[in-house]
C-alpha cells in the first residue's frame, strides 16, 4: 500500500532550488505538498508549475524568522487539514561568505544566518508539532549540509579541511544537526522519526559561486525524500546524505 498518497507535506523555502525539487518528488508519491515562500509572489508560480504536472500542490507565505509567519501557517494548515504528515525544515541561508570569517566576522551576517538556519527550523518546528503528532506516521527531516560535520572539518584527509574557515553557515548546521538529535531523542516515544539530511553539492542558486558543482537540485531532493517516507523501523536522530550516514 502506498502509505505517501493523501499525505500532507510542508516544505519551508520550497518556491525554488532543492526545496523545490522536494516538493516535486513528494508530490509525485502522491502527498499534497505545501510550499513555504517568503514571498507569494515566487511561491505561488512555483505551485502552480506542480498543478500543471498533476501535482497537489498550494503555496504558504512562510518567513521562517518571522514572529508570526510560523504559527499563521500551522494554523492555516490545522484549519485546511487538521494534521501534518511530514515537515522538511529546507530554507537556509548561506550569508556573505567575507563577514564570516574570523577575525573580521560581522555579528549581524552571523545572527541573521543562524535566526534562519537554526532558529527558523526550530519556530517551525514548534509550530507544526502538534499537526504532526495528530498524523500516524511523522516525519521531520532537517535539510543541512555536509559542511555541517565536525569529522569531516577536522579529517587532514578530507578536502574540507582545506576550506577556508567559517563563522556562520558550517556552524549553523552544526548547530541544526544538535537540533535534529534533540528533537529525535524527544519524539522517539512518539514514533516521530526525525533526520538531518545533507544533500551535497548542486548546482542551484545557493552553489553559483563554486566551481566543479555538475549535480543538480533533483540529485541533492532525493536524500531528503527518503527520509520523509521511511517506514516504521527506519532510523531517527542520524545525519544521512545519498551514499548513507555523514559522521557528526
Amino acid at each position: 500500500m502506498n502509505t505517501e498518497r493523501g499525505s500532507i507535506a510542508l516544505i519551508t523555502g520550497a518556491n525554488r532550488g532543492i526545496g523545490y525539487e522536494i516538493a516535486v518528488g513528494l508530490g509525485r508519491l502522491g502527498m499534497t505538498v505545501l510550499m513555504g515562500a517568503r514571498d507569494l509572489d515566487q511561491g505561488e508560480p512555483a505551485a502552480a508549475r506542480l498543478c500543471g504536472d498533476g501535482i497537489d500542490a498550494q503555496a504558504v507565505r512562510l518567513d521562517v524568522t518571522s514572529g508570526h509567519d510560523p504559527a499563521g501557517a500551522a494554523a492555516w494548515i490545522d484549519a485546511q487539514y487538521g494534521r501534518l504528515d511530514v515537515l522538511v525544515n529546507n530554507a537556509g541561508i548561506s550569508g556573505a561568505r567575507q563577514a564570516q570569517q574570523p577575525g573580521s566576522a560581522d555579528l549581524d551576517t552571523l545572527r541573521a544566518v543562524f535566526a534562519t538556519n537554526v532558529f527558523g527550523a526550530v519556530a517551525v518546528t514548534e509550530a507544526t508539532l502538534p499537526l504532526l503528532r495528530r498524523s500516524p506516521r511523522a516525519r521531520i527531516v532537517n535539510v543541512t549540509s555536509g559542511l555541517g560535520s565536525m569529522t569531516r572539518m577536522t579529517d587532514p584527509h578530507d578536502y574540507f579541511t582545506g576550506l577556508p574557515a567559517t563563522l556562520g553557515y558550517s556552524p549553523s548546521k552544526s548547530a541544526l544537526n544538535h537540533v535534529t538529535v534533540q528533537y529525535a531523542k524527544h519524539l522517539a516515544p512518539e514514533a516521530i522519526l526525525v533526520n538531518a539530511a545533507d544533500p551535497g553539492p548542486c548546482a542551484t542558486d545557493f552553489t553559483k559561486d563554486l566551481p566543479g558543482v555538475t549535480r543538480t537540485a533533483v540529485d541533492g531532493a532525493r536524500i531528503v525524500v527518503h527520509l520523509a517516507t521511511l517506514e516504521e523501523n527506519g532510523p531517527t536522530g542520524g545525519f544521512f546524505n545519498e551514499a548513507g550516514r555523514v559522521p557528526w
